[in-house]
């Protein structure tokens, strides 16, 4: 069997390159997965890439499976689907998703790796990170049957969010973004969508997810008394301004946040990091969410592909990267 992988690194901020890694053979209670597709989060890893990420967040910021520190050189990224090559019996020759970075192979804990459903296509599966993280909005978000919500920002969070929140009953949901273009991917996830400008107010809940301060600005400003922003953006090393004076108080508005990393013991006691993603995979069955992934490349390619993906030369919301059955 194959020891060796091939990784890819960031070297420096704006500047990564594929290196060769040596694997070590699955001892037991690991597996040794094959990857088949990884995907790209714009909106984290590009923040990643360009080196924006605060000190103060460094811990925060680490990836489960990362190796190296901030800025650089670090290897990053959490959306891997692969097949299990060796490990229990049970598992080999079963597609998985793992939280691990950009990578042809890898060797991982049993633990790491979350069966994906035979009625999920692998390609669809590299979404299971955002999606867990769109679950984790709506238990915080705890809308109610009839709420009149609006969720700011057409990313792949916010569209996940979206998609999730538009199954409630009764609720008014409206996608609201700047580019006009997020309306043919609202139209495929069932929501309906608005520029900002033409957003409907009086909303009992907002989520915002557009990681701009004019977005949290709007957002605000579409908010019904006492209305609650949900707010799921990460700003990295950038200082945001609000209007907090106008009818902020007078209003008794709401703004609070929402963060991936901890399933909130107040909402969700009985919920395990290993059940919210598990009930992700399972709400990928739905074809919808393949509007999400909005382009392609090998992994040999990568290194050339991030920096137009930061750049915004590349438009995207997931950039899936597919690894060669060879390699």
């Amino acid at each position: 069997m194959k020891r060796t992988a091939s990784a890819f690194w960031l070297n420096s901020p704006g500047a990564g390159e594929i290196r060769e890694v040596t694997l070590p053979a699955p001892s037991e209670g690991e597996v040794l997965v094959r990857a088949l597709y990884s995907g790209v989060s714009r909106g984290t890893e590009t923040l990643v890439f360009r080196g924006g990420v605060p000190e103060s967040q460094h811990a925060a910021m680490r990836a489960p499976f990362q190796e190296g520190d901030f800025p650089a050189p670090v290897k990053y990224g959490y959306l891997s689907v692969g097949e299990v090559e060796e490990g229990p019996a049970d598992l080999v020759g079963r597609t998985v998703f793992c939280l691990y970075p950009h990578q042809t192979r890898y060797v991982v804990p049993v633990t790491a790796v979350t069966r994906v459903p035979e009625n999920v296509p692998a390609e669809r599966a590299i979404l299971a990170g955002t999606v867990e993280t769109a679950v984790n909005a709506a238990w915080d978000a705890a809308p109610l049957v009839g709420d009149r919500i609006a969720v700011v920002g057409g990313g792949m969070i916010g569209c996940s969010v979206a998609a999730l929140l538009a199954r409630f009953p009764g609720v008014r949901i409206q996608l609201v973004d700047a580019d006009p273009a997020r309306a043919s991917v609202a139209k495929a996830l069932g929501v309906d969508f608005a520029l900002p400008r033409d957003a409907l107010g009086e909303c009992d809940l907002v989520v915002h997810a557009s990681a701009t301060e004019q977005g949290l600005a709007r957002s605000l400003e579409l908010l019904t008394p006492e209305g609650t922003v949900l707010e799921l953006s990460w700003y990295g090393d950038r200082k945001v301004s609000l209007p907090l004076g106008e009818a902020f108080h007078s209003r008794r508005l709401v703004i609070r946040s929402s963060q991936v990393g901890t399933v909130s013991p107040a909402r969700r006691s009985s919920r395990t990091y290993a059940d919210r993603l598990a009930l992700a995979l399972e709400l990928l069955a739905d074809p919808a969410f393949d509007a999400l992934i909005t382009g392609e490349s090998a992994f040999e390619e990568l290194s050339q592909v991030m920096p137009r993906l930061t750049s915004g030369e590349i438009p995207a919301l997931c950039h899936r990267v597919r690894y060669d059955k060879s390699a």
